[in-house]
């Protein structure tokens, strides 16, 4: 293990220089024009198919998007301890950031829309697979910025996907005055954030660019390994409840449908939501049926869960009834 170690020091992953990789990463890095209109523009549309739920149009509107050039510049700067290209990529970052929030929240105020689709709602809930994707996608980003060959089309629009949307959920959610899925679609994009710069910093110290300062190098790697410990309980605890909220829904749907207590199939979940923070934990059920469905219905179902979860659930339906109309015509 130690000698495949040497051979990747010695070899590094096919970098270019240091100095050339340096100023590539100074110049993306810069504060433009050019950058803030395309923070804009890739706002404006990633926020627009935030609203109407279209993951394309999501995914296009990426293809625009900036960030992911002074983001790579960060992880270099505090390996190498340059000053200059820290403050650069820091400034681009958070400038970059304000703006895509104080845009996307100017769009909620005009379009004014009660709720949001699954696009933004599931940008609220980040978890351990967001930090493990934020990780890959940084990795290979980073890589690509040292083999141009590759090219950053690709890789670019995987860190963009990961940033720019939690942003844009992030000012639709305060325009809206929701300020949990704001806090939420704001975890996800710092987890990102630092599961991209921790994942650069790797292939930068694989890549050979690692000076012998052994300070500057215990402060980068001491700064995200600590900052990635941070989030792992949230984004632990939010992935536990995510998999109960999985298996609480099966439960219920297998209760209304297969139990001869029960025994009701017309039911049909639309949407579920628990609140971890009561207790005991509630479920609001969205549901339509074409009759109505009973306080003993809702206690026996409570009971069901219980037994089959081993755990306590209040159980709140909010049913929208439902009509089968056929036309009395007979052909």
């Amino acid at each position: 293990m130690q000698r495949v170690w040497q051979l990747v020091r010695n070899q590094g992953l096919g970098a270019i220089p240091i100095l050339k990789l340096r100023e590539s990463l100074l110049q993306d890095s810069k504060l433009t024009q050019s950058f803030l209109v395309l923070i804009v523009s890739s706002c404006l549309i990633a926020t627009l198919g935030l609203i109407v739920n279209s993951a394309a149009v999501i995914i296009g509107a990426m293809i625009i998007a900036p960030l992911m050039l002074p983001l790579r510049g960060f992880p270099f700067a505090a390996l190498e301890g340059d000053i200059k290209l820290l403050q650069a990529s820091m400034a681009s970052i958070g400038v970059g950031t304000l703006f895509a929030i104080a845009c996307s929240w100017a769009v909620g105020l005009i379009v004014g829309l009660p709720e949001f689709g699954t696009e933004v709602l599931s940008r609220t809930q980040p978890t351990l697979i967001d930090l493990s994707i934020a990780v890959v996608a940084g990795g290979v980003s980073g890589y690509a910025k040292i083999r141009p060959a590759i090219g950053d089309a690709i890789p670019g629009t995987a860190i963009a996907v990961a940033l720019m949307p939690p942003l844009c959920v992030v000012g639709l959610s305060l325009s809206q005055g929701d300020w949990i899925g704001a806090k939420g679609a704001l975890l996800l994009y710092i987890t990102n954030l630092i599961g991209i710069n921790l994942a650069c910093l790797a292939v930068y110290v694989l890549s050979g660019y690692a000076r012998s300062n052994e300070l500057s190098r215990t402060l980068s790697w001491g700064v995200s390994v600590a900052l990635i410990f941070a989030l792992i309980i949230p984004l632990g605890i939010s992935f536990a409840q995510l998999i109960n909220q999985g298996r609480a829904n099966q439960s219920i749907e297998e209760i209304l449908v297969n139990r001869s207590l029960i025994n009701r199939p017309d039911i049909e979940i639309v949407h579920s939501d628990v609140n971890w923070r009561e207790k005991p934990p509630s479920i609001m059920l969205s549901a339509r049926t074409e009759k109505p469905v009973t306080a003993d219905e809702v206690a026996l179902v409570e009971e069901l869960l219980k037994t089959e979860l081993n755990r306590s659930f209040k159980v709140i339906f909010n049913v929208t009834p439902s009509q089968i109309v056929e036309s009395s015509n007979p052909g």
